[in-house]
């Protein structure tokens, strides 16, 4: 295979490359890959791919020398510099010390007093969710389990329950950009949202917003999320206290810094898990000895959920620019050129991993990188385990004889590894 298959959004609708990646990791562990136009979007100037477990956690844990800053985060190179200068105001787009500080401004949020408190009312959702549809004997799962992380962030941000809908859209919008269902999403009915979200609506560009020039318009750019933006400044005007909301508002927080961060929490804490529950139980379902080992074993719940993560990893890629000229790999990577870890290969590194592409259940330990590492280790991680784990068991607990009602759909992406759809059944028909 060509590597710039590791590129293209198209090569994942049918699958993640392990293949590709596992032959890459051999020959040619960094390596240059070309970045050709994909529909609408112009071509760029290409990446250094980095495929070793060993070489994507050195390329997270040096920021000095690979950062988030210079070019943001994203393969594609935002639009125009006012748009990379708007991004850089996002911690996800951060080095130290800026990224401490704003890490810092939300991370009461998230430890583990924090979840822990949140834990018994997201096993209680989950299980509301589940028993709302147990009664028909089959689902698409990847539509009921979207409600879980969006109920979830609506409680962390303060977000109105009418509201929630909007966080899924905007989610959607922004990581499914590269497929024609996604890129336009728009679910949320007006006549059931907060007079907040109401107002937000008004801001919503087209479903396929260009700029002057013609080409399509960054789905990250401040005008493509002029809605969202304005939702966050009304909610920011009453925030809920105690909610992240509130600590934004109190953080000292720029403007750019502020959207921004509101973007990372609406986004990101949505999308990942949106992608990942489906995934997880997709990848169990086609184990039936590790399913028929979990409903055995329970306590194996938490070690599962790692597995899945390894074997079924949310965010396939992450990008960093060189600060300046360094040698990775045996290649001398330029200042200034992007470098793009593959957290999707570095799951299945046999020099970490004992037989790689084998999922156990009962793998340990699991140094799977699907969270992230070094000062960018994701904030929310303790918390979508705890989404994972109550999804997965009351899932399994209250659909006896779960099983794939059809072929899933994948997403176009070769950003998030997500599900479109997952139709599953269950009860003693078969």
């Amino acid at each position: 295979m060509n590597p710039v298959e590791a590129f293209l959004p198209e090569t994942y609708t049918a699958g993640v490359p392990y293949a590709l990646f596992g032959e890459l990791r051999v020959t040619r562990p960094v390596c240059r890959i070309d970045e050709p136009a994909v529909g609408a979007w112009s071509a760029g100037p290409g990446f250094w791919a980095v495929f070793r477990h060993a070489d994507v956690k050195h390329v997270l844990r040096t920021p000095e020398v690979f950062s988030s800053h210079l070019g943001a985060t994203q393969i594609r190179d935002p639009d125009t510099p006012a748009d990379l200068e708007f991004v850089r105001a996002m911690m996800l787009n951060q080095d130290p010390p800026d990224h401490s500080r704003s890490r810092r401004i939300v991370s009461a949020a998230f430890t583990p007093r924090a979840v822990r408190e949140l834990e018994a009312v997201i096993e209680e959702r989950a299980a509301a969710l589940v028993d709302s549809v147990a009664g028909r004997g089959e689902t698409d799962f990847v539509e009921l389990a979207a409600d879980l992380p969006v109920w979830t962030l609506a409680q962390v941000m303060g977000v109105p329950e009418s509201d929630r809908r909007l966080l899924f859209d905007w989610a959607g919008r922004v990581i499914g950009y590269q497929d024609t269902d996604y890129a336009g999403l728009s679910t949320a009915a007006r006549e059931e949202l907060s007079p907040i979200g109401r107002a937000a609506l008004a801001h919503r560009p087209s479903s396929a917003p260009r700029r002057p020039d013609g080409r399509p318009m960054n789905p990250r750019s401040r005008e493509a999320l002029a809605d969202m933006f304005a939702y966050a400044h009304a909610l920011a005007e009453r925030p809920r206290p105690g909610s992240v909301m509130a600590r934004m508002r109190e953080g000292g927080l720029s403007r750019d810094e502020f959207e921004n961060m509101f973007f990372l929490f609406a986004v990101a804490g949505n999308e990942t898990l949106r992608n990942g529950i489906p995934g997880g139980l997709l990848t169990l379902l086609d184990h039936p000895e590790s399913l028929r080992l979990l409903l055995d074993r329970p306590e194996l719940t938490g070690s599962a959920v790692e597995e899945m993560l390894r074997y079924w990893p949310p965010v396939i890629d992450f990008r960093r620019t060189a600060t300046r000229d360094v040698e990775l790999g045996g290649q001398l990577i330029r200042r200034g050129e992007k470098v793009v870890v593959f957290h999707a290969s570095a799951n299945r590194d046999e020099t970490v991993f004992t037989d790689p592409d084998r999922f156990d259940i009962t793998r340990a330990p699991n140094d799977h990188l699907s969270f992230g590492f070094g000062p960018h280790v994701c904030l929310g991680a303790h918390l979508a385990r705890v989404q994972m784990r109550a999804m997965l068991r009351a899932a399994l607990d209250r659909l006896p004889g779960l099983r794939r009602a059809g072929e899933p759909v994948r997403l176009t992406s070769n950003f998030q590894n997500g599900l479109k759809t997952l139709p599953v059944r269950w009860g003693t028909d078969r």
